[in-house]
């Protein structure tokens, strides 16, 4: 990348992170403290964790229209406004209802396709893989730090003070946008970006991308939903704090990433992309039954989370680029923009079926409903193929795309 690209990916990362690490931060210490809440109930502390993911879901496409006609640095910055208005009414929240608004105007500042749309403006065609890659690296970051992290600063600050840190990190992120973020030369320097409504339709018709679209769904899904009862179960099991359980995920994070970078480099190196994504399905699918069955076995709670989280990176690390190399010419920013949906939308799922099935059924319940989804996703990822992928002794590999002989 050229040095101005550099710091537009740079910068733009930086507002992905800062936006993200807050409300990353919350998922380890979310459930605990919101069952203090007036009216809280397991089903209403997993609508209050998930219905973020909602109004991000939704709004995610008609963020990226907008921001094509009255600039995608405008967008951005009422995004964060509505972000950090939302993190406002959260911290102040006393009620579970309350608590339930304010994460529903958090999810308001969508604006995660605007900024990537902003990147390929900034970026020429060939830098902008590097770019997406920086800001795909810079999100998982933001993830494992926060996992680890929430549970510290909640102990120092409270879950409230998490909440008001997220409004300052939305004031950041607005300076970063206007002050660090360089102005695009012109609106539509990469169309291919840009979400488009005509091609919207076509996209839910590809079932590759219907495949993956599906994946990040399941995958977050999954993850809102165990959220709200490992916690709770680490503390049965472990007797391990709220604000000490990093001294649980540090461990299980570092292991999972030792599990994932080899993986990763089997999969592009070794073409063996399917059969990767294949065995890490199925290690999330083993993982659920691990944790529905661990009780107070710490040995095999501390191997369930292993086991899932190394599933998880796997994934995260990996779908993205499918996408992007499944889409048709000219629509990666519609496929992205539906890809991001799906994934909001998981999280919204995960939260209000897991809270629903936490009520009914207990933890055991949550993690079996999560168990299931996988092994429907499982079947799903089994018979992926497509224009992005290619054959290589019966297993699908990522293939780079020739341009023909002229």
């Amino acid at each position: 990348m050229e040095k101005h690209e550099l710091r537009a990916a740079a910068s733009l990362a930086a507002v992905f992170c800062v936006r993200m690490l807050g409300l990353f931060m919350v998922y380890p210490v979310f459930a605990a403290f919101a069952r203090h809440l007036s009216g809280a109930t397991p089903y209403k502390i997993g609508v209050a964790l998930g219905i973020y993911g909602l109004s991000q879901g939704l709004l995610q496409i008609p963020f990226g229209v907008l921001s094509d006609r009255i600039g995608r640095k405008a967008m951005i910055v009422l995004g964060l406004i509505a972000f950090g208005i939302g993190s406002v009414i959260a911290a102040s929240a006393t009620t579970i209802g309350g608590m339930i608004l304010g994460r529903l105007l958090q999810g308001a500042g969508a604006v995660g396709s605007v900024v990537l749309a902003l990147v390929a403006d900034l970026t020429a065609e060939k830098s902008r893989t590097q770019a997406m890659a920086l800001i795909g690296m810079s999100i998982g970051f933001s993830f494992l730090l926060a996992i680890v992290t929430g549970p510290v600063i909640a102990g120092w600050i409270g879950v409230a003070g998490i909440f008001w840190l997220m409004a300052l990190l939305a004031l950041a992120g607005i300076a970063i946008t206007l002050f660090v973020v360089p102005a695009p030369p012109r609106l539509h320097a990469q169309r291919g970006a840009d979400t488009v409504p005509a091609l919207i339709g076509a996209n839910l018709r590809n079932p590759e991308l219907l495949r993956l679209d599906f994946g990040i769904f399941a995958l977050h899904a999954m993850l809102t939903a165990s959220f709200l009862v490992v916690p709770a179960l680490l503390r049965g099991t472990l007797a391990v704090s709220n604000h000490d359980q990093w001294q649980v995920y540090l461990p299980v994070l570092v292991a999972s990433v030792a599990v994932m970078a080899p993986a990763i480099v089997l999969a592009e190196r070794y073409r063996r992309m399917k059969s990767v994504l294949v065995c890490a399905v199925a290690a999330l699918a083993l993982s659920q039954l691990m944790l529905a069955l661990a009780g107070n076995d710490a040995y095999v709670l501390l191997a369930g989370l292993v086991v899932f989280f190394s599933g998880f990176n796997i994934m995260e690390a990996s779908l993205p680029s499918l996408v992007t190399k499944t889409a048709p010419a000219g629509s990666t920013g519609t496929a992205t923009g539906i890809y991001s949906s799906s994934q909001f939308l998981g999280i919204f799922a995960g939260g209000i079926i897991g809270g629903w099935v936490h009520q009914v059924a207990g933890t055991a319940g949550v993690f079996f409903f999560a168990g299931g989804l996988a092994i429907v996703w499982l079947l799903v990822a089994a018979a992926m193929h497509g224009p992005a992928l290619g054959h290589d002794g019966g297993h699908l590999t990522v293939t780079a795309r020739r341009s023909p002989k002229r």
